[in-house]
């Protein structure tokens, strides 16, 4: 245990230099590590939201906004389907989660029946999409029809819906140029969102609180605004409110003919002609081939850019626009017209977020936990060196150095890692204090008890290491088992407890039987010990 060859000395100490070497950046601020030359390593160990200051926002993924949509899509499939074979009907109406109408002609029931039964097809779900889940039932009464939306169904939409959001919301934070947010899943239906550092949290409740979901829909061909205002709106058509309330609502066309998942670039820029902000727009090769077409069939009439429901703009089309690009005018400020592409790029949501908890940690509470952290850590080191100085003498002073080692090796894989510290990781760091001087007590204690009963001072030292050895594993093992049962069941504060509990006990490991005896051998050598100075 005590022969080391020069190859294993010279890749501890090497070890051990890399870690210093990458742990000191974290020793300088931010500015003053940035203004270092490009040779030496830059990285700090990342802030989590209660050391750095931040927003918190809990999202729910709104059930009825999802029935909602999903119930108006069901509609028009049966309009549409309906209308293509030409079979009469009426009082065609969603109500709750279910679709109703009546047949002109009774002896159509069965040739609808048959037309309608696709929209009854399973949609995938489960892992790799294994196994299906039937969304729609079908109901006949006579001449009369209701489609109902299964609860089943239901809830595979809001699966669906979580992951997507989850998705959506990681592009649009990130968008905002922020540093390690953290988006996760809370239960079946919440979302989680942690920006460290982001002060302006109206500004990522405004990003992350909106649909963004874009349609581009024609002026409609029959009748006014006014008549529709007054009684109703013809059929296929609805009245969309502007954005800006100076704007008048404009009578459109309910089906959208481009929706912005069509949408490949959305960019801020400034017009040419007014100096004002816009936003430039491109559509992939589907979506730029229909809206060449709709342009060069429809000039003369209104294009209506709707948003969340609300009319954008809604210019007429001047002349054809054959390269599937464009832009949006809408009395932007240079901040909304940032947003809006940020949102554009990032896609729409597929139901409504609405916050459900707010938080917001300002840099002042994180530098004093910063503080507070660093006093706790700091009293228990001290406290633990001057113990094993103490209890142990000369052997002690070598565990200190393997402790003060095991310290800045930990700092050094967390920035390696660039696994984000939080308050309970600072926990995890002075328990790892612990741990490490727990390690060398019990080779300590073993080599004692080796030397009263009467073994060298060589043999008891070697057989301290070799005997507390597995008693050692056992406990680093059962720990970090427990650690990784943290990691992956918890969230949040709690993972990064597990995370430097879990890299806390790999160094201690490391030191212990690498580095403490490696001290204790260099010493053994050079000193030839007749007794255990414990």
């Amino acid at each position: 245990m005590l022969y080391f060859p020069r190859w294993q000395i010279a890749l501890v100490a090497l070890i051990v230099l890399a870690g210093i070497v990458i742990a000191v950046p974290n020793l300088f601020s931010a500015p003053t590590v940035q203004s270092w030359p490009s040779f030496l390593p830059k990285r700090q160990i990342v802030l989590g939201l209660d050391l750095r200051g931040g927003a918190h926002l809990l999202l729910q993924v709104e059930r009825d906004s999802l029935v909602k949509d999903r119930v108006e899509t069901l509609t028009d499939d049966v309009r549409q389907i309906l209308r293509e074979e030409r079979i009469g009907y009426r009082n065609l109406r969603a109500r709750g989660e279910s679709v109703s109408f009546t047949l002109r002609d009774p002896a159509d029931a069965e040739r609808v029946r048959e037309l309608l039964e696709p929209l009854t097809q399973p949609i995938q779900s489960g892992l790799f999409g294994q196994g299906a889940v039937s969304e729609v039932d079908i109901a006949r009464s006579g001449d009369s029809f209701v489609l109902e939306l299964r609860e089943a169904g239901i809830e595979e939409r809001m699966r669906s819906a979580v992951e997507q959001s989850l998705s959506v919301l990681g592009r649009r934070v990130n968008a905002l140029g922020t540093t390690e947010p953290t988006i996760q899943r809370e239960g079946t239906d919440r979302i989680l969102v942690q920006v460290p550092g982001l002060e302006d949290t109206r500004r990522l409740k405004d990003i992350l609180g909106q649909t963004a979901r874009m349609t581009f829909h024609l002026e409609c061909p029959e009748g006014d605004i006014i008549s529709a205002q007054q009684s109703r709106p013809p059929a296929g058509c609805e009245i969309a409110e502007p954005v800006d309330p100076n704007d008048g609502p404009i009578l459109i066309e309910s089906r959208a003919r481009l929706s912005g998942d069509d949408l490949v670039d959305a960019q801020p820029a400034f017009d040419q002609q007014t100096n004002t902000p816009i936003v430039t727009f491109r559509f992939n090769s589907r979506g730029g081939s229909v809206f060449g077409q709709l342009t060069q069939e429809n000039v003369g009439r209104r294009f209506a850019v709707v948003l969340d429901d609300k009319v954008i703009t809604a210019p007429v089309i001047r002349t054809p626009i054959l390269g599937g690009s464009g832009q949006i005018e809408g009395n932007f400020t240079v901040e909304s017209a940032q947003n809006l592409a940020v949102l554009l790029r990032a896609g729409a949501l597929p139901a409504d977020l609405t916050i459900v908890e707010e938080r917001t940690v300002g840099p002042s509470l994180g530098r004093d936990s910063i503080a507070a952290g660093e006093t706790a850590a700091l009293i228990g080191t001290v406290a633990v060196v001057l113990f094993m100085f103490l209890v142990y003498g000369l052997f002690g002073l070598f565990a200190n150095i393997a402790l003060i080692a095991n310290i800045v090796l930990l700092f050094a894989l967390l920035t390696i890692l660039q696994a984000t510290l939080t308050l309970p990781g600072i926990a995890g760091i002075v328990l790892t204090v612990g741990m490490a001087v727990d390690a060398n007590v019990l080779i300590f204690e073993r080599i004692r008890e080796e030397a009263r009963q009467g073994r060298s001072a060589i043999n008891a030292i070697e057989a301290g290491f070799s005997r507390a050895l597995g008693t050692i594993l056992d406990a680093n093992i059962t720990t970090l088992i427990a650690a990784f049962a943290l990691f992956a069941l918890g969230s949040g504060p709690i993972r990064g407890f597990a995370v430097t509990l879990a890299l806390g006990i790999l160094t201690t490991m490391f030191t212990a039987f690498m580095l403490t005896r490696l001290i204790v051998a260099l010493w053994v050598r050079s000193q030839r010990p007749k007794t255990v100075p414990i």
